[in-house]
């Protein structure tokens, strides 16, 4: 004889009446699957009942009302017929998501189909957790209403503009560097080379070994006010306004051609 699950919308009205404080209990009935997906976001949880809601058909809930806009959802923990999963849920009203940045999802439990044991349970070890959780949420709120957006990059008069070039080489003119900076890209391993009027940075280093150096650069540069711009070399464009021109392959018509 298969065993009837607990009822319910009974146990969480025996639950919310044995809860600290005054509260009350809501059943909410699903006529349609989509009917869950609100409480799967609103639940303050990312563990086992968080995975309850996103992977079964619930078919109903209970929410509980508490002081201070306490809110707990009860829901059947799936696979075992007298037990049910009590969570809390985030605010509705009054937050937005970077209030929730670094604040510890308080999580909720599991509790058996008795009232006063379950009660027990979710004032011992949810009710605190979820008050501290509300609390720092609350201050976050108070005390930035607006996301800190990151402030605009301050400007600079003087700038050291590396450049990749086609051939592979990292580098800059040798005249765009600031006079004062020039010691610091020798120190982390930039060459001059006379022919080319530029520093440049050897291959040698390998990519991460250059990636190193050029954090460095930047993280130097900017304790001198002084900023760091990187820059690809543009290809040439090229066009085709006919058949290519055969090679010659007589020595006179090289000789034309030197």
């Amino acid at each position: 004889m298969t065993t009837q699950r607990t009822d319910l919308a009974s146990f969480a009205d025996a639950l919310a009446s044995r809860l600290p404080g005054e509260w009350t209990s809501q059943h909410h009935q699903h006529t349609e699957y989509k009917d869950q997906f609100p409480l799967g976001d609103q639940v303050w949880d990312c563990g086992h009942i968080q995975w309850a809601v996103s992977e079964f058909v619930l078919g109903h809930h209970a929410l509980l009302n508490g002081p201070g806009s306490q809110q707990l959802c009860v829901i059947d923990r799936p696979l075992h017929r007298h037990h049910f999963l009590v969570a809390p849920l985030t605010p509705e009203v009054g937050l937005k998501p970077h209030h929730f940045d670094g604040v510890a999802e308080p999580g909720g439990i599991k509790v058996t189909h008795n009232p006063a044991r379950a009660a027990a349970a979710v004032t011992r070890r949810v009710l605190p957790r979820y008050q501290y959780a509300l609390a720092v949420v609350r201050h976050n709120a108070a005390l930035h209403p607006e996301p800190r957006h990151r402030p605009r990059p301050p400007q600079v008069a003087r700038v050291v503009t590396l450049t990749w070039y086609e051939d592979g080489a990292l580098g800059t003119p040798y005249a765009s560097v600031p006079e004062d900076a020039r010691t610091t890209l020798y120190t982390l391993g930039f060459q001059y080379h006379p022919r080319q009027a530029a520093f440049l940075l050897p291959a040698a280093y390998g990519e991460d070994g250059r990636a190193v150096r050029v954090q460095a650069l930047v993280h130097q540069l900017a304790h001198q006010g002084i900023g760091v711009n990187l820059r690809h070399t543009t290809p040439p464009t090229t066009t085709s306004a006919g058949p290519p021109t055969p090679a010659p392959t007589s020595t006179s018509a090289t000789g034309r051609h030197r």
